[in-house]
């Protein structure tokens, strides 16, 4: 895992160095440059294949046609390396046979590479680049083209180095963090600045750019019965895990406890004769802490368990800097458990095992369980649901427990005004569209005349290639919530600590797979996770299996009206919020005034502004 950077056209060294050092923490083993008058190519790395000199990037050709800085993993590479037989590798590197491949059989060599990647490759001979990111998007990559110049890199904060590059705020892109809370790919917060998207690649030769994609999923429904899918499943997601196992430096697993991290961990140490040593941390606070489940999953399959328990005040006194892990807004505080998590397995391991995804791919989040009363409650009469049923939920007194029951049925009905394809994210969002327009200033709301912030869930709806909802609704949770926020969240809170996280769920080999399977196999009435509840039944103990979800969250509701009050008054102050020009004070005075006094549980939307108003004083001026 490591960081890239690099421009083709307008640049220097200093430039070039300036935006590698921005990430260096991403790879603190090892820092190489390439560099011609217009052209520079750069990458920090961290050592994990092949620790040997021979794995310097960037790395050149056998005939130093092509250029290659890469960030990632290819855990296929050395069956790979078949196809290019004959090749004079001088590296055991997955790097360098990318190189080959991308020398034999072009950009077609990216559909063929198994793992995360983020990649930019420079041909001399015609003065090409080529970008390319994975399937999933694990690995972020962003670029901006300024006439004759291209720019990317692996974070927002490398491309800010670069003295092209103007800090322009995109309104509909904020707008769209607002409700979202992070951006959707391929936006970003500022004007000319974007993500690569996933399973794509970018060429660009003489200023133009194009843009192509080389993977669409396949949701064709499978034909094979449910106990023969659960067997298909079963052996996936043990090879799934044994991919991710290999490596030149210590590993680990993130055991959290729930269905997902023990799932890798039983197949993780079911293969292996010496203990895997996996990590989690325990929070003070009951309601979030879920280190008792880690435990018990630990010491059932016997592993080496690491753990440590995180008092609030560390947390709070990390969240003024939450702007130093994240160069963009993404309001999810769970990156800084993510955070602290990844700091404290960085102290026994190099990489570390996952469970993202499992909760995209199988159905696993409440909004689920909430569909079936949703298709209940529509039938209600709306003078019903308007004039007793959610007069009494909003007369609820509000809790400020992890998902409290008032929170989720406020959060409920507030998903009734939009058409039932935005129902999941409008659960989820800060502000939907009636709060936006009391929430920005009168001269700010011009620049979102043309916005709209749905387009993101009809583009891929349409890209899903299937008129099915329910798959739409299974494609629009890998592009937006896992892409976008749980991605973005690990890259960022674990590179900071220089840690590779793998993420066995997100093989391409278990994605193609479960997305052939039917709805019924993933949800049966309100028990979300079906087939993989029923595939790890006698795997894992009895109540690990079913026990509801937490998530991995803290508790922001009552902080904010106690220890984080001085902070969110001092970020959100009336000078601060005024000299901005961009949102209207009275509002957000409202919102605080609400939240403090009890009235409302306001912590969404509050966090959420809060962490737009540290970016924008960290990176935004």
């Amino acid at each position: 895992m490591c960081g890239i950077a690099g421009f083709v056209g307008q640049g220097n060294r200093e430039d070039l160095d300036r935006m590698i050092d921005s990430i260096r923490y991403r790879g603190p083993d090892d820092k190489g440059v390439f560099f011609i008058p217009g052209v520079g190519l750069a990458h920090a790395r961290l050592s994990i294949i092949d620790l040997t000199p021979t794995g310097h990037q960037p790395m050149a050709s056998r005939d130093d046609r092509f250029q290659i800085v890469f960030n990632g993993e290819i855990y296929n590479f050395k069956d790979l390396k078949k196809l290019v037989s004959g090749y004079p590798f001088k590296s055991n590197s997955d790097t360098e046979v990318i190189l080959a491949l991308f020398e034999k059989f072009g950009t077609d060599c990216f559909e063929k590479l198994d793992g995360m990647f983020a990649l930019a490759i420079y041909d001399s001979h015609s003065g090409t680049l080529v970008l390319a990111r994975d399937r999933i998007g694990k690995k972020p990559l962003y670029w901006s083209q300024h006439g004759d110049t291209l720019i990317f890199g692996s974070e927002l904060r490398a491309l800010m180095a670069h003295p092209l590059l103007r800090k322009e705020i995109d309104p509909v892109a904020l707008s769209k963090y607002l409700f979202y809370e992070y951006i959707p790919t391929p936006a970003t917060i500022f004007k000319n600045v974007s993500k690569l998207k996933p399973a794509s690649y970018a060429i660009f030769k003489d200023g133009n750019l194009k843009l192509e994609k080389y993977w669409r999923p396949n949701y064709n429904e499978t034909r094979e019965s449910f106990d023969d899918s659960m067997v298909v499943l079963d052996a996936a997601l043990a090879n799934a895990v044994k991919k991710r196992l290999i490596s030149d430096v210590p590993l680990g697993i993130f055991l959290s406890g729930g269905i997902d991290s023990s799932a890798i961990s039983y197949y993780a140490q079911r293969d292996n004769i010496k203990k895997i040593k996996t990590f989690s941390i325990g929070f003070n606070e009951k309601s979030f802490d879920e280190s008792s489940y880690a435990r018990k999953v630990s010491d059932f399959l016997g592993t080496e368990h690491y753990e440590a328990t995180v008092s609030s005040k560390e947390i709070i006194d990390l969240i003024p800097t939450f702007a130093d892990i994240i160069d963009e807004p993404m309001a999810d505080p769970s990156l800084v458990p993510t955070y602290l998590l990844s700091k404290f397995t960085r102290t026994g391991v190099t990489v570390a095992l996952g469970g993202d995804g499992g909760d995209e791919l199988f159905s696993g989040y409440p909004m689920f369980q909430a569909d079936p009363v949703a298709r209940i409650y529509e039938k209600i009469p709306a003078f019903v649901r308007k004039g007793i049923i959610e007069p009494l939920i909003h007369s609820l007194p509000v809790g400020y427990d992890n998902l409290s029951l008032d929170f989720k049925l406020k959060r409920f009905i507030g998903g009734f005004d939009v058409p039932s394809r935005y129902r999941h994210h409008t659960w989820q969002a800060s502000f939907n569209v009636d709060q936006q327009a009391n929430l920005f200033s009168e001269s700010f709301k011009n620049g979102l005349a043309n916005g709209n912030i749905f387009d993101v869930l009809d583009r891929y709806a349409i890209e899903s290639g299937t008129d099915n909802p329910a798959r739409q609704l299974d494609y629009l949770y890998l592009r937006t919530y896992l892409m976008d926020d749980i991605l973005v969240k690990v890259d960022r809170a674990s590179m900071k600590e220089a840690l590779e996280v793998r993420a066995p769920f997100l093989d391409r080999d278990v994605v193609d797979l479960v997305n052939t399977f039917p709805t019924s196999f993933k949800q049966r009435g309100f028990t979300t996770k079906y087939i993989l509840k029923k595939l790890m039944s006698d795997k894992l103990p009895k109540d690990i299996v079913n026990r509801r979800k937490k998530g991995f969250g803290i508790p922001l509701a009552g902080w904010l009206k106690n220890d984080l009050k001085t902070i969110c008054n001092d970020v959100l102050s009336r000078d601060s919020i005024t000299a901005g020009g961009i949102f209207n004070w009275d509002y957000i005075q409202k919102l605080k005034n609400q939240h403090f006094s009890g009235k409302a549980n306001n912590y969404k939307q509050l966090w959420t502004l809060m962490v737009f108003q540290m970016w924008l004083n960290r990176w935004g001026k």
